[in-house]
């Protein structure tokens, strides 16, 4: 450390996460964007029952009560949403699209909130403002000259329940299933993994399990920066004593020590919790090598002592235990060392923990789900939880950490690419049209179809499509070969730029705006990472008289696009009401929908493994069979090969970006390094703060990220980090699980070099 060469913008932070740098953060975020009047008003009313629910993350709120409960990323979100600056056409009329490409991620959004409807007028490179009817008519006018398989409707996880609903519902009368939206980015894997292990693409845990728990183990999540909330959850935990073990390849502050914001006691004395009670930093891709080899013990234990395994359990409630074993027991430790980089050892302490808790919870985040072999990541937790009957009983279960704070709710309203007969056949019975059968497609197919033509429009229903994905070097081009796409949003983002022959931008309402309708006010319901579906209502004036809401813009397409649609468009916007009636016909889990979520807080949608029932096919809960571990080993050979994680800053939410800052990572007012372990630079002959290039090392095309700053970091061996989502240039789009179709933007091979020196 002491002879390390000093690099611009890199320091070393020796605070805990939260604490008072946690307050100074949010005290700088409110000051840079809103009034300090409305500030403490607008965040007091943050995930509490008769206001707004947070427009970040989807943990769950433990109390409904007037309390202080955000953190301090939940205020970046809501002080970046609630902002005072503003971007009118006046805008655009200075600055034509070209211009507005050269400016960062970061400067497009931080130049306020978007207040006119607005088309691109290709003579000039400007987007100009233009009228709501005459958009929508324009708009319809283009879909009926399209056909159904020509057309893609894109969903972000900010959007409401019944913005979705009344999206799903378009796009199915207009006749496609062709739906990509953020879940298959992130979590895909857990909606097609949990289903075919559990019979329910959801997490099993509430927060009330997290009070009975015995254990807990975190694998490939960062909570003080994706989930923030979850961290009073843990503090908790790791206060009275419950061991967290986590498996992830850097050490991330938040789940070493924190000091929780709202314990004044913790803040006066500077004190801090220790959050991991062991930390295994697991090479990135090596999840299912290192869950191979704790089960693999565990089956070892039981052949020696017995009671280890839980075989009342497993005999009761799953089929296909004696294969599952059988191929875990054949995987050798050679590969399970090497694709896991953590030793026997290591993993003995986690089977002996795990042996020993009669409750446990296993945490896990995008860190498992976005690798080529996600999907098969989620089955091997279920499969461990599953040996001890770690599902259905207080203080245990399975908990996916979903990012977007109703990412969840959207797929369980129908926005999926592949929807159930069940829900189809009961949409036809309410709505009396025929719906599409075939499945559609997800978001990395909705690119290739971008890309070779085939698909002719993007809606999207919020989000940063094209930066989301990967590829950027064909994903980017792809966006500009449409005739048509159609952006809803509260700020401009830069897929908003890379305009089609005819580009609509749409500025909607907020999370913390007031939403007047025919009947009066209205509230919009979210649904949490545990299932629980709650109302949530914006108190402020919006940003601009010319915003819609994102049901109002919806319906205003669907009339436009169908005009003999037999669905009451105008009539369901003019009271949401109208719309929770008709997902609670169609949705199973809704009954008295509209009646429920005037409660605070809400209600929970039915889980039933919870209660041990297993809505497979067989009825009982499915071990999985993996055994590519081997597989996973070879990969990881040849010279100067290491594995690309792409990560959030802590000032970053998804592509969002609220600042250049990554505090707790000690890098300050930029994005364009490469993290290392100091021994693999020392092995590539390169020096912290050397300018470097990374390189893909899979078939195909090579694609380049050239000139960055490599520095010296707490990171597994073998494995590189750099910032999401400008290192998407080097994941490739044919690169992903091919179960779920999510790209592998955590363990793609690179090769890194040293820049040429420049003359």
């Amino acid at each position: 450390m002491a002879n390390r060469r000093e690099v611009p913008g890199i320091r070393q932070y020796d605070a805990p996460a939260g604490g008072w740098g946690a307050l100074k953060a949010t005290a700088e975020a409110v000051r840079d964007q809103m009034a300090s009047v409305k500030a403490p008003i607008t965040l007091l009313r943050t995930n509490q029952p008769d206001g707004f629910d947070c427009p970040g993350c989807a943990w769950p709120d433990k109390e409904h009560r007037s309390t202080f409960q955000f953190c301090e990323n939940g205020a970046k979100a809501v002080t970046w949403e609630a902002t005072s600056k503003r971007v009118t056409p006046d805008f655009f009329q200075e600055n034509t699209v070209s211009q507005l490409l050269k400016k960062s991620d970061y400067e497009l959004e931080d130049r306020g909130r978007l207040t006119h409807p607005l088309v691109y007028d290709r003579a000039t490179d400007k987007f100009k403002a233009v009228a709501w009817d005459d958009a929508f008519a324009r708009i319809g006018e283009i879909l009926r000259g399209l056909s159904p398989e020509q057309v893609d409707f894109y969903t972000s996880g900010r959007a409401s329940n019944e913005a979705a609903y009344l999206f799903q519902l378009l796009a199915r009368e207009y006749g496609t299933n062709n739906f990509p939206d953020c879940s298959n980015m992130c979590h895909e894997p857990t909606s097609v993994g949990l289903p075919k292990s559990i019979g329910i693409g959801k997490g099993t845990v509430s927060l009330d399990d997290f009070d009975h728990c015995e254990l807990i183990i975190s694998i490939g999540h960062n909570p003080g920066t994706n989930h923030p909330r979850m961290m009073g959850t843990l503090h908790e935990a790791a206060r009275r004593g419950v061991p967290i073990i986590v498996f992830n390849p850097l050490r991330e502050r938040a789940l070493e020590r924190f000091a929780d914001p709202q314990n004044w006691l913790e803040m006066a004395s500077y004190g801090s919790t220790p959050i991991a009670s062991t930390y295994f930093q697991v090479a990135g891709g090596g999840d299912a090598a290192a869950l191979t080899g704790i089960i693999k013990l565990l089956l070892d234990m039981e052949d020696i002592q017995g009671n280890v395994l839980d075989h009342d359990f497993i005999n009761t409630h799953t089929e296909g235990f004696d294969a599952f074993a059988a191929g875990i027991k054949s995987t050798s430790w050679a590969d399970i060392e090497k694709a896991s980089g953590l030793t026997r050892d290591d993993l003995d302490k986690v089977a002996v923990a795990y042996a020993k808790s009669n409750a446990t919870i296993i945490t896990y985040g995008m860190g498992v789900t976005q690798h080529n072999k996600g999907t098969a990541n989620v089955r091997l937790i279920a499969d461990l939880l599953l040996l001890r009957g770690n599902i259905g009983k207080s203080g245990a279960g399975i908990c996916p950490l979903r990012g977007h704070s109703n990412v969840q709710g959207n797929r369980t309203v129908g926005i999926t690419e592949k929807p159930s007969e069940s829900f189809l056949q009961g949409m036809e019975n309410v709505f009396g049209f025929k719906l599409p059968r075939h499945h559609g497609r997800d978001a990395v197919r909705t690119m290739q179809a971008m890309i070779d033509g085939s698909s002719k429009a993007l809606l999207c229903l919020g989000g940063n499509f094209a930066v989301a994905l990967p590829d950027s070097g064909q994903s980017f081009p792809a966006m500009e070969k449409l005739d048509l796409s159609v952006h809803v949003g509260t700020k401009l983002n830069r897929s908003h730029l890379l305009v089609a022959k005819e580009t609509y931008l749409f500025p909607c309402l907020g999370r913390t705006e007031l939403d007047v309708q025919e009947s009066g006010t209205q509230s919009i319901t979210v649904e949490d990472s545990m299932s629980m579906v709650h109302a949530s209502a914006g108190k402020l004036e919006p940003a601009s008289e010319y915003l819609r809401s994102e049901p109002a813009i919806v319906a205003g397409i669907a009339q436009a696009a169908l005009p003999g649609s037999k669905v009451p468009w105008k009539e369901l916007v003019a009271d949401y009401d109208r719309i929770r009636d008709l997902i609670a016909r169609t949705v199973p889990g809704f009954d008295d929908f509209n009646k429920r979520i005037r409660s605070p807080g809400g209600f929970r949608l039915p889980l039933p493994p919870t209660e041990r029932k297993w809505p497979t096919a067989t009825g009982k809960a499915i071990f999985s069979v993996y055994g590519e571990v081997q597989e996973d080993a070879d990969l990881l050979g040849g010279e100067h090969v290491f594995r690309l994680i792409t990560l959030r800053s802590h000032d970053q939410y998804n592509t969002t970006i609220y600042a250049l800052d990554d505090r707790y990572r000690g890098v300050f007012g930029r994005r364009d390094v490469l993290f290392m372990n100091e021994d693999d630079l020392a092995v590539c002959g390169i020096e912290h703060g050397d300018l470097v290039d990374i390189e893909t090392s899979v078939s195909g095309r090579k694609l380049r990220l050239e000139k960055i700053t490599a520095i010296a970091y707490n990171i597994a061996r073998g494995s590189v980090g750099a910032y999401y989502p400008e290192a998407n240039v080097l994941v490739p789009l044919d690169y992903f699980d091919k179960e779920s179709g999510t790209p592998s933007y955590k363990s793609v091979p690179v090769q890194v070099m040293r820049h040429p020196v420049e003359n």
